[in-house]
């Protein structure tokens, strides 16, 4: 009989479903920026339904400082908050939530030049 030993350190070990996942979005307050739905708001941008692997990416970069625009560096303090289980369960959660009301949404119209019609 041959034993098989399973080395799990390796593999990414998830502790967090989505239902936790979803949690920890409200928790730290993304809808408020992102939308209920992680739909996107404003300049902040649409999460809900990317690829995980990008979003994955993403998170990962921001926890290292990394950003592609001026409006990405508040986004950095959020990503260092999470630990590795969370990062990967956020992923997961922004890539297949759905928006599950069906209400019409507010798209302003957006000038870069102006100061955003306020």
């Amino acid at each position: 009989m041959i034993k098989k030993l399973l080395i799990l350190s390796s593999l990414p070990f998830v502790l967090y479903s989505s239902t936790d996942a979803e949690s920890l979005y409200l928790k730290n307050a993304c809808n408020s920026c992102h939308g209920m739905y992680a739909e996107g708001m404003g300049t902040a941008p649409r999460l809900q339904g990317q690829k995980e692997a990008v979003l994955l990416k993403r998170l990962k970069d921001l926890q290292q400082g990394k950003t592609r625009t001026a409006f990405g560096s508040v986004m950095i303090s959020f990503a260092k908050a999470l630990d590795a289980n969370q990062t990967i369960a956020m992923a997961k959660y922004l890539a297949t939530v759905k928006t599950t009301v069906n209400e019409e949404r507010y798209e302003p119209e957006y000038d870069p030049s102006g100061d955003g019609g306020s």
